[in-house]
């Protein structure tokens, strides 16, 4: 038994998921859409600037990309209701565009026949479901129609507070996502809604609003109202961390909050959470596929019981694995595989 999947949405995830699922047992790609002609869908999938050129390069039969097992259809479509996905028989969409964050537009998928969407950007509409690895993935029953991954940010936050609020507990929170450039942001100065993300994304280190607070509270409820922060697009093409500070239920030294993580990597949150004493810098996680590789060099401690932790991520390739995997859970405790 296969999963029948479609792609929405070709960019960075959208080209990782394929990457990371194609010699998947049980994963089967049907159609990838995206608004790009074949030809370049093709190359960018071949040869990528952050992961390096497709150890299994792919190549271009009629208007299928092909690559060993795998036969996927490319659709010049990326709007949701748009794609016949039940004459395709397709049952599991994921919407990479980043573009359809509510209920009414992701559930057009559902509607043209996919039997799950799964969406790589938080949703706007409290009615679809976050699901976050290590955190509230066993909530899924498989019963689901709608859900998203939320973000890379949102995976190791969550992972980091969680660890945090198991042990001591957390009283309050602030956080940074020192997080690499985006391909919606400008390789030059250029008009935006936002001013400063009208900024050139290769020069400049730019302040900008995150939803990874506001949805991990969501998650973990005994957050609520006790953490804030934003994010820094950094001139970085990949590799990003979260940098949080907190105000524990109790004081803890350095080596009792590292303890606390190199137990949770090896234990609970082992395959999502990393546990590095390395002197790493960002290009060392790329590729990485933990949701939130601790870096143990970097904690530090207060007698108040204030502590500043950080974790790394590949805010590209860690995600899209997330993404795969959560399909997978849905599908199997849905009957599916």
């Amino acid at each position: 038994m296969s999963l029948k999947v479609g792609i929405v949405g070709f960019g960075r995830i959208g080209r990782a998921l394929f990457r990371l699922g194609f010699d998947r047992p049980g994963i089967e790609f049907v159609a990838i859409c995206d608004d790009g002609d074949a030809d370049s869908l093709l190359y960018l999938l071949n040869h990528s600037t952050v992961e390096g050129a497709f150890d299994s390069p792919a190549r271009l039969v009629g208007n299928h990309i092909v690559d060993g097992s795998q036969r996927a259809r490319i659709m010049k479509q990326s709007k949701p209701g748009a794609v016949p996905w039940d004459s395709l028989g397709v049952d599991y969409v994921f919407d990479c565009t980043g573009e359809y964050r509510t209920e009414k537009e992701l559930s057009k998928h559902c509607e043209a026949g996919a039997r799950l969407v799964i969406s790589s950007t938080p949703s706007s509409d409290a009615s679809i479901p976050v699901i976050v690895r290590g955190v509230n993935c066993a909530g899924v029953t498989g019963d689901e129609v709608i859900i998203s991954c939320g973000s890379s940010s949102i995976h190791a936050l969550s992972l980091v507070l969680k660890v945090l609020i198991d042990g001591p507990g957390v009283d309050a929170a602030t956080m940074t996502s020192v997080h690499a450039y985006t391909g919606n942001q400008h390789l030059s100065d250029s008009a935006s809604v936002s001013l400063r993300w009208s900024r050139s994304a290769a020069q400049n280190i730019i302040p900008n609003e995150t939803w990874a607070p506001e949805v991990a509270s969501s998650l973990l409820p005994k957050l609520n109202g006790k953490i804030d922060g934003l994010a820094l697009n950094v001139p970085v093409a990949a590799g990003s961390n979260i940098d949080l500070v907190t105000k524990l239920g109790k004081a803890l030294s350095v080596e009792e909050v590292n303890a606390l993580f190199l137990e949770a990597s090896q234990g609970a949150m082992k395959g999502l959470m990393g546990y590095t004493d390395a002197p790493i810098v960002s290009s060392d996680v790329i590729g990485d596929r933990h949701s939130a590789l601790f870096d143990s060099n970097a904690t530090l401690s207060m007698e108040s019981g204030l502590v500043k932790t950080l974790a790394w991520f590949d805010n590209g390739w860690a995600f899209a694995e997330r993404m795969l995997e959560t399909a997978e859970i849905h599908a199997i405790r849905g009957g599916a595989l």
